[in-house]
Parts: structure tokens; C-alpha cells; sequence
């Protein structure tokens, strides 16, 4: 890690896929002035922008405001294009958080509000048990792990505490939830054997409660589709988690996506009787 952002705090990897992605959405508004056969200076003129400012934009040296967008549509007779350009800026702007701020109880008070505001919860996670079904005694094992590895303010008891608050919206309200597992998340080893059997014996109750739907993708399964964690929110965003950040997803052809993931998984999970065997199977495999 070298000097610049990553000496304030940001990951290089983060900072990376942030320009990546203003990168992105700059060769999108160049071929909509192309296609509308203006220059560079038509744009600018008729925006009453400076001459510089479409460069900075279409080289993704800067990023463009939500007026700016609606301006751009405008004059390049691309009104259908606004939602998609739109939320292309929202998640260059705002999508990208440090892992940091992510594992901080900050940040898991954020998430837990995004969650109440949902009607319809799904996710899917590879490796481990989803953080709305985890212990209490997983989940502190799963956060000092983080902490650990990031380093940076030890906060775990206060994370641990909000993120057994967020559980709260499992109960209230009217919600719906489904969330799919990979059988492999049921074997990796969080905290000791203690704590992965009080886990997997909540988590095979949780599979009979009429408040959610849990699938267990069997080991065998055929691949399908290249997938790693995500948190689908109603079919407004997407939350995938990476080793430095996170990113949040709003735009509507990426959700689609997400969508389409989610779906192709589903098919492959075993559920009820058969999700509850497959659980117990892991289960054995700690008591033997």
C-alpha cells in the first residue's frame, strides 16, 4: 500500500474500482454525444459548461452531478438513459465504504435501518452463516476475526451488540425473507466446535419458522452462476461485501442481475426436511 488516498485511510483497492467505475460511466456519455453527433465543445456550449468540463467527465477525471446528468440526457436526446446514468453516479459517489467503517457499529446502525425500511429481504453467502441468523457467539467470533485482520479501533463489543439488535426486524413488521447457503458455510470453522454447534442447532430451528425461507445449497450442486455474498433489498439494491469495502448496488440492470443470481441458486437449494438433513449431517461431523 502506497502513499496518497491509501495514507488517509483508503484502500488502493478501493480507490481503484472507484475510478474504474467513473471510468465506466465516462465512455457511456461519450457515446451518447457521438451518437448525437455533437463534439466535445457543441456539448459544452450548449451546457454553458466550461470547454473542460465534458473531457473530465467522458475520461472519468471527475463525476458528474445528478443535474449534470439530467443535462447531458437532455441535449443528447436521451431521456431513457437518466435512471441507469443516474445510478451510476450514486454508486461512484456513495457505494464504496472501508471495510473498517463497515465492521464499525457506525456502520452496522446504518445497515440495520436499511433493513427495517425493507419489505423483502434475500441473500446468499458462500462461506458463512448470514449475519441476521448468526449467534450471538458466531457472530462475536465472526467480528473480531475482521477486526483483527483490518485492524484499526476495537469495537467489537458495541458491533456484536448492534448486530444482535438488528435481529430485532427477524420479528417485526410484515417483512419476508429468504436466504440461501452453501453447504460449505455450514463446515467452515467460526470461533471453536462450541460455537459452531449452537449455530447450526439455532440455525436448523430457524429452517420450520414460518417468518423466512432458508435454503442449503448441497456441496454437489451443478455451477450455475459465479457468485459471491450479497444482500438483495426489496429490487431497489444489492450489498456485496469484498475483502476491503463494500459495495452497494442501485443500478437497475446490475440488480437484474443480482436478480437473475439469486434465482438460478434458489433452484439448486435444498429446503425444509432436506435443508434441516443437511445441517444435522454437519452437526454430526463436530460431535463425532
Amino acid at each position: 500500500m502506497g502513499f496518497g488516498n491509501s495514507a488517509l485511510g483508503i484502500p488502493h483497492q478501493v480507490v481503484t474500482s472507484v475510478q474504474q467505475a467513473r471510468e465506466t460511466l465516462g465512455v457511456r456519455l461519450r457515446e451518447l454525444r457521438r451518437q448525437a453527433n455533437l463534439t466535445g465543445l457543441e456539448l459544452a456550449r450548449l451546457a454553458g459548461w466550461d470547454n473542460s468540463k465534458v473531457s473530465r467527465y467522458e475520461h472519468g477525471k471527475q463525476t458528474p452531478s445528478e443535474q449534470d446528468i439530467h443535462t447531458w440526457c437532455a441535449l443528447t436526446n436521451a431521456p431513457h438513459d437518466i435512471a441507469d446514468l443516474i445510478a451510476s453516479v450514486r454508486s461512484v459517489e456513495a457505494a464504496w465504504l472501508e471495510w473498517k467503517r463497515v465492521q464499525s457499529h457506525h456502520a452496522q446502525r446504518k445497515i440495520a435501518r436499511v433493513e427495517a425500511e425493507s419489505k423483502f429481504i434475500r441473500g446468499y453467502d458462500p462461506d458463512l452463516i448470514p449475519g441476521l441468523l448468526q449467534t450471538r457467539d458466531y457472530a462475536t467470533a465472526v467480528l473480531r476475526e475482521c477486526v483483527r485482520f483490518i485492524g484499526g479501533p476495537d469495537d467489537l463489543g458495541a458491533a456484536v451488540a448492534v448486530r444482535m439488535e438488528r435481529q430485532q426486524v427477524l420479528r417485526k413488521g410484515q417483512r419476508r425473507f429468504h436466504f440461501l447457503i452453501a453447504e460449505q458455510a455450514l463446515y467452515t470453522t467460526v470461533g471453536s466446535d462450541g460455537v459452531m454447534t449452537g449455530q447450526l442447532e439455532y440455525l436448523a430451528a430457524q429452517v420450520r419458522s414460518s417468518r423466512f425461507a432458508i435454503g442449503i445449497i448441497p456441496r454437489t450442486a451443478q455451477f450455475r452462476v459465479p457468485a459471491t455474498n450479497f444482500l438483495m433489498y426489496d429490487a431497489g439494491h444489492v450489498r456485496v461485501e469484498t475483502v476491503s469495502a463494500e459495495l452497494t448496488i442501485s443500478q437497475p440492470r446490475e440488480v437484474v442481475l443480482y436478480e437473475k443470481a439469486f434465482q438460478i441458486l434458489a433452484k439448486h437449494a435444498a429446503k425444509g426436511e432436506a435443508a434441516r438433513a443437511l445441517i444435522f449431517e454437519a452437526l454430526e461431523a463436530r460431535t463425532r
